[in-house]
């Protein structure tokens, strides 16, 4: 079942996150930047668990980026991420947003999805602020920009 993230569920969104983080496959997050951004994070809950989450952060007038997205190695390859970043999308939709983004280590993953690669000057600036805290900044970063329209 995904539902938005409550307060309960920040540590264990902590350690989904950075447990990826820690293989370089995404930044990592401080419990206080997840408690600041809660109101922007999904789940899926399974057996009272959370076994994946997600983040939809608008950047722009028309634009947001999907952040944060992980889900539990015992519970991969069942659609869960393909879910949430559905759900990331209908929200963006009803929220009026044109196009959805995602920096990412998998963009085989978003391309089944429907995101195409494009180049990384076409996402908004404000991006950068996160990325220069990455070690992998900017020579060895790994990460490539994929976006879908969904307007």
């Amino acid at each position: 079942m995904i539902r938005k993230a409550k307060i309960s569920d920040v540590k264990e969104i902590q350690k989904l996150v950075n447990y990826y983080a820690k293989n370089g496959q995404m930044l990592a997050r401080s419990l206080n930047q997840i408690y600041e951004q809660l109101q922007n994070f999904y789940v899926v809950e399974l057996n009272k668990k959370v076994a994946g989450c997600c983040e939809l952060f608008v950047t722009w007038e028309d634009i947001a980026e999907v952040k944060a997205l992980a889900v539990a190695l015992s519970h991969r390859d069942r659609g869960l991420g393909s879910a949430l970043v559905g759900k990331c999308i209908s929200t963006a939709k009803k929220l009026g947003v044109k196009k959805v983004f995602a920096l990412t280590a998998s963009p085989d993953f978003f391309l089944k999805l429907g995101f195409k690669v494009v180049p990384k000057e076409v996402l908004p600036h404000k991006i950068w602020f996160e990325c220069v805290k990455c070690p992998l900044f900017p020579d060895n970063c790994n990460e490539v920009p994929v976006m879908k329209e969904i307007s």
